[in-house]
């Protein structure tokens, strides 16, 4: 792979050109020197950080955690990785507890807009953040208030359409 120009080396690992330059000014890849064709020639270096880039991005990694990772020059020790991939899979874990309460609380209102009245359905306050009596986590549907502690979820729950 070494000796390749930058369209060359983009298609091998397939990305655009803009994205190697993208990744470039953002200081992940670095530019390469020239090779005595005069192009810019890329390395296997080059290609394993393009490589490592694409597959943290892939975990869900921002670019600026990736240039924490990545280092100036190489990666860092794989306890550096470790820690980084757990702090992620922790911020992964209450996205995921974020959205089954959001899961609930719409299959709340899809219950009360499909079943109760259409007053109750209407009088959702959605644009504030919250639903119902403007309290966080309360909502009230009808004479029903159900609280965040109903939004619990089980795996089976999350798993199984209703």
């Amino acid at each position: 792979m070494a000796g390749l120009t930058i369209g060359k080396f983009a298609d091998a690992e397939g990305v655009g050109v803009e994205t190697v330059r993208f990744y470039q000014r953002r200081g992940l890849l670095a530019q390469p020197a020239r090779g005595r064709s005069g192009f810019r020639e890329y390395t296997e270096d080059d290609r394993w950080r393009l490589a490592f880039i694409r597959r943290a991005q892939g975990l869900g990694f921002t670019l600026a955690e990736i240039s924490d990772l990545l280092g100036p020059a190489e990666a860092r020790s794989t306890d550096e990785i470790v820690r980084a991939a757990e702090a992620k899979l922790a911020a992964v874990a209450d996205q995921l507890g974020e959205l089954a309460r959001l899961q609930c609380r719409l299959r709340r209102l899809v219950q009360v807009c499909a079943h109760g009245s259409s007053g109750d359905c209407l009088a959702l306050h959605l644009g504030d953040g919250h639903l119902g009596d403007g309290h966080p986590g309360r909502e009230h549907f009808g004479h029903e208030h159900l609280s965040d502690t109903d939004d619990q979820l089980s795996s089976s729950a999350l798993s199984s359409p209703r």
